[in-house]
């Protein structure tokens, strides 16, 4: 089996639902997914790293899988300091004074900032694709023609004709993403109805929905991550050892992960994969598993 056991932790506003594999007296290392996936992704790194003595933690991001909001009153909030604090909470909950973390897209999103902002809780970091860290305040600014026709997606969230079109068509929509994201990767529509389930959980449409609008300053963030949204908007340099790996047949547009090289002040080192697309732990999940296991 991919992972031997599950279980939930309690944060300050979620159950956080998770898989686990390995010795629990090993090396904690924690395995974030992006959108649209799951815990899925790591089927094949999770056996991997707990052969070489790692303790795998691979929680459900907020709206995924059996990850609940534990206050109906709670703000469905998708932001960036929301999936960095549930990153500290998780850690916090399952007493892990220091872990490795791993991600993509928006898990690597959430693994960078907490690296960034608590180095003494990250003993490394793998992250795909860069310094996966938005900035805010040039959300307005234009990117190459190129780069913005693969992000249609996101200003369809931007309406409410979007916001319908997830909610109705979800699977159809993010068996679409997967596809063109990962367009050498062959198995992508076999692998997807693994991961389909846990976009179904009851807030995943108004978490994606507020990530893709406050990124763009479209929606108003959650008031009780304010604070940290301001030290993310100081670009907090990571200092903990990196490993950055780049997606070579990326799906979606965007500069390459070696130009934010100026970002990691420690140890860094980058690795590119000719021929991965975005999904890259489920696509590479040898490469993925080889960088995490570097930093063990």
């Amino acid at each position: 089996m991919a992972f031997s056991s599950h279980g939930q932790a309690a944060t300050s506003v979620l159950d956080v639902a998770y898989e686990s594999a390995g010795d629990p007296g090993g090396t904690p290392v924690v395995l974030l997914h992006g959108f649209p996936y799951d815990v899925r992704a790591f089927d094949e790194v999770a056996p991997l790293l707990a052969g070489r003595g790692a303790f795998v933690l691979a929680p459900y991001l907020r709206g995924f899988g059996s990850t609940r909001f534990r206050d109906a009153a709670t703000v469905r909030s998708g932001q960036q300091a929301a999936l960095a604090r549930d990153l500290l909470e998780f850690l916090d909950a399952l007493a892990v004074e220091k872990a490795i973390v791993a991600g993509y897209d928006w898990g690597g999103r959430a693994a960078c900032i907490a690296a960034a902002l608590w180095p003494d809780r990250i003993a490394g970091l793998v992250t795909v694709d860069g310094y996966n860290v938005q900035n805010l305040a040039y959300a307005g600014e234009p990117a190459p023609p190129e780069w913005e026709r693969t992000y249609w997606y996101q200003y369809y969230f931007h309406s409410e004709r979007g916001r319908r079109g997830l909610d109705r068509n979800r699977d159809e929509l993010c068996a679409l993403l997967w596809r063109t994201w990962s367009p050498t990767w062959t198995g992508a529509a076999e692998a997807f109805p693994a991961s389909a389930p846990s976009l179904h959980n009851p807030d995943f449409v108004d978490v994606v929905i507020h990530s893709y609008r406050h990124r763009f300053g479209l929606a108003e963030g959650d008031p009780r991550y304010q604070d940290l949204e301001d030290r993310i908007a100081g670009e907090p340099p990571i200092t903990v050892p990196a490993i950055v790996l780049e997606s070579g047949a990326d799906g979606i547009g965007g500069p390459s992960a070696a130009e934010d090289r100026e970002y990691f002040t420690g140890e860094y080192e980058h690795r590119l994969l000719p021929g991965i697309g975005h999904n890259v732990p489920q696509e590479a999940p040898d490469a993925f598993a080889d960088a995490v296991s570097s930093l063990l």
